[in-house]
C-alpha cells in the first residue's frame, strides 16, 4: 500500500468549494486503484484566519506543512484583506521558504472545449521562476504623502536561480520529446534584470544544440500565443511574465477556471504544491458554480508529481470524457450545471 499525506489550504471563496469536490475525486480513485491510500489534513488558513487571528498562517506555519507529501490549495483572497496581505503572507513564503521555484502550467485544450482564438491547436507548456524576479518582494518608498513621493520596486535575478530554471525548460522539454524552447525576455528595456536573463539563457541554450531554441520579447510573445499557439512546445519565463503568460494561456482556452498550477521543488526536499490558477472569485463564492476541472487538473499533476500515473491518466480520460460529452458544464463554459453535478459525472465516467 502506497500511502501519501496531503495538506489542504481550501483557502477563500470558490476555493473551499473546488477541493471539497478534488477530495470526493482522489477518494473515489483511491477505492478505485485499491493499492494507494491518501491522508487529507485540511488547515483553516485563509482570509477569514487572518481576520480572526491578524495571520494568513500561524508562525510556525511552513513547519506545519513541512511533514506532508503534497500541499493542494484551493484560493486565496477576499474583500476585507488587501491583495498583498494574502498574496505575501501566505503562498509566497510557501514557494520560497519550500524553494518551489518551479511553476509549471500546461496551456492544452482539452477536447470538448472551444477557444475563442481561431487556432485551436493548442498544447503547450509555460514553465514560470518561481522564487525570485519581479516578485521578490524588495524596495522601499521616500518622501511618502509628498508631491515628490517616489516609490522602488526592486527585481531579483540570480545567476543560481536563472540558470536552474532555464535548465529545467531544457530538461522538460527532454523528458517529453519536445524540441523547442521559447524564452519570454524584454532586454530592449529591462537593460540590467532581462539583458542578464538573455546571457545565461544563450548560454544554458549553447549546451542544448540540438533544441530549436529562441527568445522573444514578452509583447511581442503576448500575440504569438495567440497568432502561433501551434508553434510553441515549452515557454520559459521570469517570475511576473510567467504569470502574465499563464493567464493569458488560460483565457485561451475559453475559462480560466480550467487550468492547473504546479509549484514544484524538483530536487524532493520540501513538499510541492498543487492549485488551480483561478482566484477566490469572491462574486461567486457560496453559489456551488465555480468550475472544478482545473482544480481535477492540478491534482492530476499531483499524482504525476507522486508518480501514480496511470490514476493521473484514468482522472484527466474522466475529465475530458465529461467535456466532450457537453451536457454537463459550469456556466463559465457555456452550461448550467453545478460544481458538484460536474464532480458527480467525473466520479461516474470513473
Amino acid at each position: 500500500m502506497q500511502k501519501f499525506t496531503v495538506k489542504l489550504i481550501p483557502g477563500d471563496g470558490i476555493g473551499v468549494d473546488v477541493i471539497r469536490e478534488a477530495v470526493r475525486v482522489l477518494k473515489t480513485l483511491e477505492k478505485l486503484h485499491g493499492g494507494v491510500q491518501f491522508e487529507f489534513q485540511e488547515l483553516e488558513w485563509s482570509c477569514q484566519y487572518y481576520l480572526k487571528t491578524g495571520r494568513m498562517m500561524p508562525e510556525d506555519g511552513l513547519k506545519i506543512l513541512a511533514d506532508c507529501d503534497s500541499i493542494l490549495l484551493g484560493a486565496v483572497g477576499f474583500p476585507g484583506v488587501p491583495d498583498h496581505v494574502s498574496l505575501r503572507e501566505l503562498l509566497l513564503p510557501i514557494r520560497v521558504g519550500f524553494d518551489q521555484y518551479v511553476n509549471l502550467r500546461p496551456v492544452k485544450l482539452l477536447k470538448g472545449l472551444s477557444s475563442p482564438i481561431k487556432n485551436e491547436d493548442i498544447d503547450f507548456v509555460v514553465i514560470r521562476e518561481n522564487s525570485e524576479g519581479e516578485y521578490c518582494g524588495k524596495g522601499f518608498v521616500e518622501k511618502e504623502n509628498t508631491p515628490d513621493e517616489t516609490v522602488h520596486q526592486d527585481s531579483i535575478f540570480t545567476r543560481k536561480g536563472t540558470e536552474r530554471i532555464i535548465r529545467y525548460a531544457y530538461e522538460y522539454a527532454k523528458n517529453h520529446q519536445l524540441n523547442k524552447v521559447m524564452s519570454a525576455t524584454k532586454s530592449n528595456a529591462l537593460n540590467y534584470s532581462m539583458v542578464f536573463w538573455d546571457k545565461v539563457f544563450h548560454e544554458v541554450a549553447a549546451e542544448h544544440k540540438e533544441f530549436e531554441s529562441a527568445q522573444m520579447h514578452i509583447d511581442a510573445l503576448a500575440g504569438y500565443f495567440i497568432m502561433h499557439p501551434d508553434r510553441l512546445q515549452v515557454v520559459v519565463a521570469s517570475n511576473l511574465f510567467g504569470d502574465i503568460l499563464t493567464d493569458l494561456g488560460s483565457a485561451m482556452l475559453g475559462s480560466i477556471g480550467i487550468s492547473p498550477s504546479a509549484n514544484l521543488n524538483p530536487e524532493g526536499k520540501y513538499p510541492s504544491m498543487f492549485e488551480p490558477i483561478h482566484g477566490s472569485a469572491p462574486d461567486i463564492a457560496g453559489k456551488g458554480i465555480a468550475n472544478p476541472i482545473g482544480t481535477f487538473w492540478a491534482a492530476a499533476m499531483m499524482l504525476d508529481h507522486f508518480k501514480l500515473y496511470d490514476m493521473s491518466g484514468k482522472l484527466m480520460d474522466a475529465v475530458t470524457d465529461v467535456l466532450a460529452a457537453g451536457a454537463i458544464r459550469t456556466p463559465d463554459i457555456g452550461g448550467k450545471s453545478t460544481t458538484t453535478e460536474v464532480t458527480d459525472a467525473v466520479i461516474a465516467a470513473l
